[in-house]
């Protein structure tokens, strides 16, 4: 999924390859779901119907056959349901089918990562599918002469389970990424307590017990949300709704310490843990989005939106950022003020359009020239400014007209037409000993100033400033 590094398990061209995957995957979870029945065709948990849904969400969705297949072929060897099989496998196929293709209906009128991230819609999905896929199930266990209220406790046991592990599993399946170990930031012990807090609530759980128990590990929850990725925020969530529903399972949190768990206690426990799972997520999702936008924010304010490198603003922090590896004894920060040469006559002879893509190709040939021996900056029009720290004026000099050599040998290109252009430089230098990075920059930038307006009197093409007696003009 666009620049994510999301799990993918199917090859575009690959049709029989994927075919035996897809068959072997339902063959696994199928074997996972039957071992933990409760009765007959119901189970604890059933996460096939909610992994296939999030693969056929991430795949074009041409191997239906292949999972209904792998399913009644299993059936035919673990079970003796005969026709109910076929009914109670296409339920499954119900569920998938319909979770896919909702999620896939979203996400073409969303960013790609939207409906990945959007609590709202896989609860909704889950739902419908879950709806659709219990009354079918339902229909096909007890058959059309069956009691109604056999049908209902059915129904009832089959959406409980089909809806909680569907809201439980789907956000983490669709935001599943590879690890990236190298990319882990720095351990804290401070990062673990919002899963501490999670533990801790289960625990409380357990040792009060009561209906009101199952809400214990939301605010945990939340926290999580607030701390974590959205990714780990849905792994947290998964874990803790699952040992919840093992735990209500096998009484060890009782809901009514009086009496077993009935079926309707059951499922309303099912609803409840699903309901609150979506909880964190709407949280964490909040929390994503208001980090991007103040990551586009920041990324607007420090960079240049047309030439991609630092605006003034940036450069400021930049240097904030640097001011270690920049203020050394014995350095000087030298300060280039770059204007480009009759650059409003590109203007005028080619366009506003040519201009825009002359000063984008100039900040990337100028960056490429400077690497990383300085930081660039756009101040405004064709007006660019290099810091950099360098051991003598005379060195900072040298790099200046290495700068401006460069530019002069660099063809630009324009549709069918190759421009050449000159820039003039003004430079200051001075030791940052006595004053802070930042408040020498601004004095030497306005010496900078100076010198430049006096490469531009004197000709352009050249670098000017205070410690050499003349400029030095390009031959």
């Amino acid at each position: 999924m666009s620049n994510q590094n999301y799990v993918k398990l199917f090859s575009p061209d690959k049709y029989l390859f994927n075919a035996v995957i897809i068959f072997v995957i339902t063959t696994l979870f199928y074997f996972f779901g039957a071992s933990l029945r409760l009765i007959d065709e119901l189970s604890l948990f059933w996460p096939l119907n909610a992994v296939l849904a999030a693969l056929f969400v991430r795949n074009r969705p041409v191997y239906y056959f292949v999972c209904y297949s792998a399913m009644v072929v299993y059936d035919a060897f673990t079970t003796h349901w005969g026709w109910q099989s076929a009914i109670i496998n296409l339920s499954n196929m119900v569920f998938i089918i319909v979770v896919a293709r909702l999620l896939l209906r979203y996400s073409r009128t969303q960013d790609e990562s939207n409906w990945a991230l959007n609590a709202f819609n896989l609860f909704y999905t889950c739902l419908i599918g879950s709806i659709l896929s219990s009354l079918l199930g339902s229909i096909g266990s007890t058959g059309p002469s069956s009691d109604y209220r056999q049908f209902l406790s059915l129904f009832t046991d089959w959406f409980g389970e089909q809806f909680s592990t569907g809201v439980l599993m789907m956000p983490f399946l669709l935001m599943a990424t590879w690890p990236q170990w190298k990319a882990l930031p720095d351990f804290h012990l401070s990062k673990i307590y919002p899963l501490l807090g999670v533990i801790v609530s289960v625990i409380a759980s357990v040792v009060i017990g009561g209906a009101g128990s199952l809400a214990f590990p939301l605010p945990a929850l939340i926290w999580c949300a607030i701390r974590y990725p959205l990714p780990v925020t849905a792994l947290v969530t998964l874990l803790t709704g699952g040992v919840e529903i093992i735990l209500l399972a096998n009484s060890i949190i009782a809901i009514n310490p009086n009496m077993p768990l009935v079926v309707n206690e059951m499922f309303s426990a099912r609803l409840g843990i699903a309901t609150m799972a979506i909880c964190p997520l709407i949280v964490s999702v909040s929390v994503d989005a208001i980090n991007r936008l103040i990551k586009q924010t920041s990324l607007r304010a420090d960079y240049d939106y047309l030439t991609g490198i630092y605006s003034r603003s940036g450069l400021y922090e930049a240097l904030k950022n640097k001011a270690p590896l920049m203020h050394q004894p014995n350095q000087k920060l030298c300060v280039m003020l770059l204007d480009i040469d009759y650059f409003k006559r590109i203007n005028d002879n080619y366009g506003h359009e040519c201009g825009d893509i002359v000063l984008a190709a100039f900040a990337r040939r100028l960056s490429q020239t400077v690497g990383n021996e300085g930081l660039v900056a756009r101040l405004g029009g064709e007006e660019f400014v290099v810091a950099c720290s360098t051991r003598s004026e005379e060195e900072g000099y040298a790099f200046a007209e290495q700068i401006r050599k460069d530019i002069e040998l660099t063809a630009f290109r324009y549709q069918q037409q190759t421009l050449f252009i000159t820039v003039s430089i003004g430079l200051a230098a001075t030791s940052t000993e006595n004053q802070t990075l930042l408040d020498t920059f601004n004095s030497q930038l306005v010496q900078a100033d100076k010198y430049l307006y006096l490469s531009k009197r004197n000709g352009r093409n050249q670098t000017s400033m205070a410690s050499l007696t003349e400029c030095v003009i390009n031959n």
